[in-house]
């Protein structure tokens, strides 16, 4: 080949390598290659390094954090106390409540028997307690990694499927004796470390040992020997298959199942027990097929009423004490003289399938007495202060203040006669209407008619609105009928109401915590008496007194007369559902409430009848020691509310002469002369006497203020035929 040639293919070579370049420099295609090309092949590397690295760095925190776990748990194991010291431990406050007087009501806190050596605790009881709380505890190390697994499934899922709680026995003593009872992550997590230090240290027979003796079951009772005494009357060593499946059922819940409060609920609860423990072998299936609710409960002894009381009081101290674990004593208001004989009251007179209720307070707003029902033992359900129910005419008290400070008086006419408000016929309890009478009358003999006839000229806005200046802090509707108590109120809240009358229109907040103070004397708090702001004028004070006393002499509350001066209001619900009388004497302000917690009717059950009489024997042992007082009931309206004295002066229009269009006089009361007679005896003075007694400095008679009567409602039509 020539030279010539040999360069041209040369450069044609060259020339296919450049092309070759260009096409290779090219954008790869979008889709990947079918084979093993190199198309795809830097992803899968990536992701092979990623995961390289998440396991290495995973490793490397895990191992970490159970270095940080192993130093977390050996502190913790080193700062344990001994197990003698734990023993020793009492966990709880004694709590000692004394009446007014320094006299003990109760001494609240924790009970303790005598401590059951391992050995001595039956081995049913033991074995009831670890089918029912930690079926793994002997195999595991603190935590049952299971159950924490089922947890977790269950926080993701919501599902409810996994029976128990996630807290193995261990972890439940490490609780009750370092722990609070707060559900957050931060106590879970120095729960688990505790409960894992706790294993550490003691044998699985020591912590269960601990466990069983120091275990809250309910009503005080700390240890399977306080619990088996107290329900039981004999110690923990002599437990039966079902006793032990009673106390090992409370554990979970000691208030819902405690046998004292709710047999069968502890019944119920035993019998799951007794299967839990045969599924597990512990029992045979004879042994599970115990009686449990021939179980004999000790007899309990009848408990003072004084229960509801404290239980009232208590809860009240995390608001008054920083927080304490030292035995306290809370020097109460309640008078133990005044609590029995309310006590008494109550028992005595409260119709047969019916609750009652009770609250006293002084002036200042101290609690003297409370009875929250017939029976603490039976039911300690606190009628006086949870209760809600319709007041009836009771709150009539605050449609009549209402229109007081209106401007109207209790010898205001006003008329007791059918009426309608916005398609709201009310009817009284008599079926009758006696047409005019005064405001004093229609409050004494709770004329409905005129209630919402006053309710509807105030505005029932305004009724809602003077509720809630004296203390009414549940739901007040607004609608007509609630101007004869149809929205649901607490009696502690109608009695505090009541006492604000009593106090001259100041407002009363109840308390019954006087003083707390250590065991040994020092004082941590004591009651500091708020001043309190005037709820309404002392005109509408005295002519609400006025009422109230009206009612109890000559009205629906006679029945609550004792021998002195007593101001009050009776209440009944329709279908006698409901009975109240509350009222005053002599600085004491008593509330009671009759009917059933079902709201079924009573028989027989009005305000003025049972709730009165209870009220009566109540104040009369009360007062006994007090001076007698005096209402003061004088009503001396502002000048506002009174007739201008410049208008009284000068009289009416009517007694002015004038001219008419035709220039002609006119002369007072009469617009045509021509009706005038001719003679001297047919004219009349062109001022009146007034007028000329003004002028000539002659002295003016003082005028009388016209009765005030009551506005018709607009729209009013006779209810239909009963």
């Amino acid at each position: 080949m020539s030279k010539r040639g040999e360069r041209l293919q040369n450069k044609g070579a060259r020339g296919s390598r450049r092309a070759a370049t260009e096409r290779n420099a090219a954008p790869a295609p979008r889709s990947k290659p079918a084979g093993g090309g190199s198309g795809g092949g830097g992803e899968p590397s990536r992701m092979k390094l990623w995961a390289r690295r998440i396991f290495v760095w995973g490793g490397g925190l895990a191992v970490l954090g159970l270095v940080f776990l192993a130093f977390a748990i050996g502190f913790a194991a080193s700062s344990i106390p001994t197990y003698d010291a734990l023993k020793a431990t009492q966990p709880g406050q004694t709590i000692v409540v004394r009446a007014r007087d320094g006299r003990e009501l109760v001494e609240l806190g924790p009970s303790f028997g005598d401590w059951i050596d391992y050995d001595d605790i039956p081995v049913n009881m033991r074995n009831a307690m670890v089918a029912v709380e930690d079926k793994r505890f002997h195999s595991h190390l603190g935590i049952d990694p299971i159950r924490l697994t089922g947890a977790l499934v269950e926080g993701v899922t919501g599902s409810r499927a996994r029976l128990g709680g996630t807290s193995t026995i261990t972890q439940q003593l490490a609780r009750n004796l370092f722990l609070n009872n707060n559900r957050s992550l931060d106590r879970k997590a120095r729960e688990a470390v505790l409960a894992l230090a706790l294993e550490w240290k003691f044998s699985k027979e020591e912590i269960l040992e601990l466990y069983l003796n120091k275990v809250y079951f309910g009503g005080g009772a700390y240890g399977i020997d306080s619990a088996s005494r107290k329900f039981f009357s004999h110690p923990a060593n002599e437990l039966s298959v079902g006793e032990a499946a009673i106390i090992a059922g409370l554990v979970k819940a000691p208030s819902r199942y405690s046998p004292t409060a709710d047999t069968q609920a502890a019944v119920d609860r035993a019998k799951v027990v007794l299967r839990l423990m045969r599924e597990q072998g512990y029992i045979t299936p004879d042994q599970a097929s115990v009686d449990v609710s021939e179980v004999q409960l000790k007899e309990q002894a009848a408990q003072n009423s004084a229960r509801y009381f404290t239980d009232w009081v208590l809860p009240q101290l995390d608001i008054v004490l920083p927080e304490t674990f030292e035995p306290i004593e809370v020097w109460t208001t309640l008078d133990i003289g005044m609590q029995r004989a309310a006590t008494a009251s109550i028992e005595a007179n409260t119709p047969g399938n019916a609750q009652g209720a009770l609250v006293s307070l002084d002036r200042d707003g101290a609690i003297l007495a409370m009875v929250g029902g017939t029976d603490y033992v039976e039911s300690n359900y606190n009628r006086a202060t949870a209760a809600v129910r319709q007041p009836g005419s009771a709150w009539k008290l605050f449609v009549y203040l209402a229109a007081l400070e209106a401007g109207y008086t209790p010898e205001d006419v006003v008329t007791d006669e059918p009426v309608t408000i916005d398609g709201w016929s009310p009817r009284n309890s008599t079926g009758k209407n006696i047409g005019e009478t005064d405001v004093r009358t229609a409050f004494a003999l709770s004329i409905n008619t005129v209630a919402a006839q006053l309710g509807n000229e105030v505005g029932f806005g305004t009724v809602a609105s003077m509720a809630k200046r004296f203390g009414i802090t549940s739901n007040v509707a607004t609608f007509p009928s609630m101007v004869l108590g149809s929205s649901e109120v607490r009696l502690i809240e109608m009695t505090q109401a009541f006492a604000a009358i009593s106090a001259k229109g100041t407002g009363v907040e109840p308390y019954g915590i006087a003083k707390v103070t250590t065991s040994t004397g020092e004082l941590l708090y004591r009651h500091q008496d708020k001043r309190e702001r005037g709820l309404v004028p002392d005109y509408v004070v005295a002519g609400m007194t006025d009422l109230l006393q009206a009612a109890v002499q000559t009205g629906t509350g006679r029945a609550a007369q004792i021998g002195r001066p007593v101001a009050g209001k009776t209440g009944t619900t329709s279908s006698n559902k409901d009975g109240w009388f509350i009222g005053f004497s002599s600085g004491v302000t008593t509330g009671v409430w009759m009917g059933r917690d079902d709201a079924k009717a009573v028989p027989g059950l009005q305000g003025g009848r049972a709730p009165a009489q209870a009220f009566a024997a109540y104040m009369r042992y009360a007062v006994k020691d007090r001076a007698v007082e005096e209402f003061e009931t004088t009503v001396e309206l502002p000048e506002w509310q009174q007739e201008p004295d410049e208008e009284a002066m000068y009289g009416s229009p009517e007694d002015y002469y004038y001219i008419d269009e035709q220039g002609n006089l006119v002369e007072p009361g009469r617009r045509d002369p021509a009706q005038d007679g001719d003679g001297p005896e047919g004219a009349r003075p062109a001022a009146s006497e007034d007028f000329l007694e003004q002028a000539t400095g002659g002295q003016i008679p003082r005028p009388q203020r016209e009765p005030r009567r009551m506005p018709q409602p607009q729209a009013t039509r006779p209810p239909p035929d009963e």
